[in-house]
């Protein structure tokens, strides 16, 4: 939405038999590749041959598989890419050098143990805890593997989330399970400098063990990690858009998760903050003109609430089954829940909601319902 509002021609590219909810937006042009999780090779190719085919100007990743997929593919297409290469990408996937880095800035790190062998990881007794795959996007055996992260209680727990972990697809991140409230601190990074700063709060996420948000309310930049964040991104010389997720605890220490360095699910809050992230990058990468100097935002200052209709009946389903570890002891109330995401109240936005392209948001609400089903069903 925002390139498309800030007159770029889009065309997007969607892996193996995937029918995202964009597919609806008759403006895009929606194009299929080779799954990297069945052959990255297949899939380059495609991607290349797709670039070459449409007369791309540039590539924009996503998701952390398309981030990793864009930056095999930049160097012999010869096309800018709205988002980290080299280096930057590595930092982009490794969680590992993510805390390193963010310590160095300042910010507040949990303990983290990297472990690299099957026996590193039962050896771990500092319970409960949450493991980490340390790449968010990893190639193993000519296939794009991605992980998911896992809380443990206690040894049989441990032993049980980490059975099928393949060290292959690199090490896993053990760190001490922190119980708070998640925000996003968001910038664009251009030239050496650092600006253009948001930050929301959630409200819920999806699953409430930890995922995406499924409502969030935007704040305040915390002028501390401004200054720490700041540091970050110019001591990794970071060009483009980014993301820096934080856990703040019951004391109201901010804990640095990780850094996502492309486009991330709450940009729809974002934009009705003014702040047109992508379409900023865009600009900057393609040399057309900077972002605007001064963002006014919404009229009158006022917190903007946006949820996401398909991550909130997850959210509630989520909460109906209860934890899956028994780590979390402050899990939501059902009554609860269900009364603050039955509650809609007129000033708040929702995520792909869009007048004139209504089908997008169905499209997208019934997929997200939809999707943990198939995927357990599908093993994947």
């Amino acid at each position: 939405m925002s390139l498309l509002s800030a007159g770029f021609s889009v065309a997007a590219f969607t892996q193996g038999d995937d029918r995202p909810a964009l597919r609806r937006d008759k403006r895009v042009s929606l194009h299929r590749i080779t799954d990297p999780r069945q052959s990255t090779a297949g899939a380059a190719t495609d991607l290349i041959a797709l670039a070459r085919r449409r007369g791309a100007v540039a590539l924009m990743p996503l998701d952390d598989g398309s981030l990793w997929l864009c930056d095999q593919v930049a160097e012999q297409l010869g096309l800018p890419v709205i988002g980290p290469t080299g280096a930057q990408a590595r930092l982009a996937l490794d969680k590992s050098v993510q805390v390193t880095l963010a310590a160095g800035a300042g910010m507040a790190v949990p303990l983290t143990t990297v472990c690299r062998t099957p026996e590193q990881l039962l050896a771990l007794r500092a319970f409960p805890l949450i493991l980490k795959p340390a790449l968010a996007a990893a190639e193993a055996g000519g296939l794009l593997a991605r992980g998911s992260a896992i809380v443990c209680a206690d040894a049989g727990e441990l032993a049980a989330g980490t059975s099928s972990w393949d060290p292959a697809r690199g090490p896993m991140l053990a760190q001490p399970w922190v119980r708070g409230t998640g925000e996003g601190l968001f910038g664009i990074a251009a030239g050496g400098k650092v600006g253009h700063w948001s930050a929301h709060r959630r409200l819920r996420m999806a699953n409430p063990q930890g995922s995406g948000s499924s409502a969030c309310i935007s704040i305040a930049a915390d002028p501390e990690l401004v200054a720490a964040g700041s540091r970050m991104m110019r001591d990794a010389g970071w060009e483009g858009l980014f993301m820096l997720e934080f856990l703040r605890d019951r004391t109201g220490t901010p804990w640095f998760m990780e850094l996502n360095g492309r486009s991330w699910g709450s940009l729809a809050l974002a934009r009705r903050l003014g702040l047109e992230y992508p379409a900023w990058a865009a600009r900057e990468a393609l040399g057309i003109e900077p972002p605007p100097a001064v963002v006014t935002g919404p009229a009158g200052g006022e917190p903007v609430v946006c949820r996401h209709l398909g991550r909130e009946i997850v959210h509630v389903l989520s909460v109906l089954r209860g934890p899956r570890s028994a780590a979390i002891a402050d899990w939501p109330s059902r009554w609860g829940t269900l009364k603050a995401v039955a509650r809609v109240r007129r000033a708040e936005r929702w995520y792909n909601w869009s007048r004139p392209q209504p089908a997008v948001f169905v499209d997208d609400t019934v997929q997200t319902v939809l999707e943990p089903f198939l995927r357990r069903r599908v093993g994947r």
